[in-house]
């Protein structure tokens, strides 16, 4: 089968995303930028691929009838059994790279107390890993390094009391360690891992296991064909580190402005709010950019400035939202720059100012910004699509919708539950164009 794959190479998060010959979206990937730009975007693409042989299990199982009504439960039972085999993985790999370092590094008297603390604390993680992958477990990430470093600070706080080993010494170590971990592409263990994973899914839903074959067969088969890379278009705020020719690079800017005439053919203006910077763009009725305009180099306005919020009031980013929703009046902010939003923030709650009604003053000034930028670029016109990681931001969706009806009235806008892809979307349909209408081929192409 024929894929074209766009990659939108964010400062915070890297994306992936697959379509196939007909523009059908087959896959999409998600990971946490990190300083190897390379690595970020091999692994996006490579879980963009794995979601698309989800996508083709789900269709594959269902001609065959073969599980009569229980199809997305099977699934989900399925990925998170596979994401289980991919974090043991990974965990073994953390674990012997921890072991590792602390071999090499000058804890003295202290290092033989060092190891049999992290064999200890490797013990527990492995012993409670099934239940972070659980139906219904609540983790604030799915990435690799978030999960484990929250489970390993955790434990080795707890070790560290039994222990009488210092936790400055853990915490040294898996710091030195969890940066290999996580540069580290594991992509020659996908089919054993989803092979695996079947067969816990079977012994958690053991209803299923009399029609094993019937499973198994259409699986195996989709298992069996390849994914062809007919072309591959990368984009975003790191896309000059992107590892294409510069044939194979678009703008943020094209690609966003595409990507959400795709998800919304009749958009017209198109804000996006990402983490680096905020992009207010006008299209034509064939989503071809005709203006557009950008904030400056501060991160006001942006997701880094809820991320050092968040960090300033000892939260979670998604966190910041609801605690938002729950404001009662509005606070004004003066100040939208980042380095000096933690003073005020400081000022505001020793007055007495409730916190959620901070946030929602917070989340207004965000947008207000993002306004004055639209404002540049030429306004908005209706349809009105809102993309980027903040569009998932309830509160900030809330302040939008306010400011927009206060300033241009009525007006369709748009928030696609998948918009944080946009920008990858776009450049899958620049590369499905490069073939279909431009002819291009890619001199080697690879299969997955």
């Amino acid at each position: 089968m024929k894929t074209f794959i766009g990659i939108d190479l964010g400062s915070t998060t890297t994306k992936a995303l697959v379509i196939d010959e007909a523009r059908n979206v087959l896959g999409r990937g998600i990971t946490n930028s990190r300083s190897n730009y390379d690595t970020a975007a091999t692994i996006a693409k490579q879980e963009a691929l794995v979601n698309a042989r989800f996508h083709l299990f789900r269709e594959a199982l269902g001609r065959t009838g073969a599980l009569n009504g229980s199809l997305e439960d099977f699934l989900g039972q399925l990925e998170r059994d596979f994401r289980l085999e991919q974090f043991v993985e990974q965990l073994a790999d953390l674990e012997h790279t921890c072991r590792r370092n602390a071999e090499g590094t000058r804890f003295g008297e202290a290092a033989a107390a060092v190891g049999t603390a992290l064999e200890e604390l490797f013990r527990r993680l492995r012993g409670e890993a099934p239940e972070l992958f659980a139906p219904g477990a609540k983790r604030k990430s799915d990435f690799f390094r978030d999960i484990a470093g929250s489970r390993y600070l955790a434990q080795g706080e707890t070790l560290a009391r039994e222990t009488g080993v210092r936790y400055d010494m853990l915490l040294n170590v898996f710091d030195r360690s969890i940066i290999e971990v996580e540069n580290r592409i594991y992509g020659e263990s996908i089919s054993k891992h989803l092979l695996a994973a079947l067969d816990r899914t079977f012994a958690a839903m053991p209803q299923h296991a009399a029609r094993g074959e019937r499973i198994r067969a259409p699986i195996q088969g989709m298992l069996d064909m390849a994914l062809e890379e007919a072309y591959v278009i990368g984009t975003g705020y790191g896309r000059a580190r992107l590892p294409f020719s510069k044939e194979h690079v678009r703008s943020e800017i094209l690609c966003h402005g595409l990507g959400a005439h795709v998800m919304h053919p009749n958009t017209a203006t198109v804000l996006d709010i990402g983490g680096q910077d905020t992009k207010a763009i006008q299209v034509d009725p064939n989503g071809i950019v005709e203006s557009f305009q950008m904030n400056d180099r501060c991160a006001a306005g942006c997701g880094r400035y809820l991320g050092y919020i968040a960090d300033e009031m000892n939260m979670g980013l998604h966190e910041l939202g609801p605690l938002a929703m729950k404001s009662t009046k509005t606070v004004r902010i003066n100040s939208t720059c980042t380095v000096f939003a933690g003073a005020e923030l400081r000022d505001r709650l020793s007055l007495g100012e409730k916190r959620e009604d901070i946030m929602a003053g917070l989340h207004r000034a965000i947008v207000l910004r993002a306004m004055s930028i639209l404002a540049r670029s030429g306004g908005i016109r209706n349809e009105f699509t809102f993309t980027g990681g903040v569009a998932k931001n309830e509160a900030a969706v809330k302040a939008l919708k306010a400011l927009v009806f206060e300033n241009y009235g009525e007006m369709t806008l748009n928030i696609n539950p998948d918009s944080i892809y946009t920008g990858a979307l776009g450049a899958a349909t620049f590369a499905w164009r490069a073939v279909t209408e431009e002819g291009k081929v890619v001199e080697h192409r690879e299969a997955a």
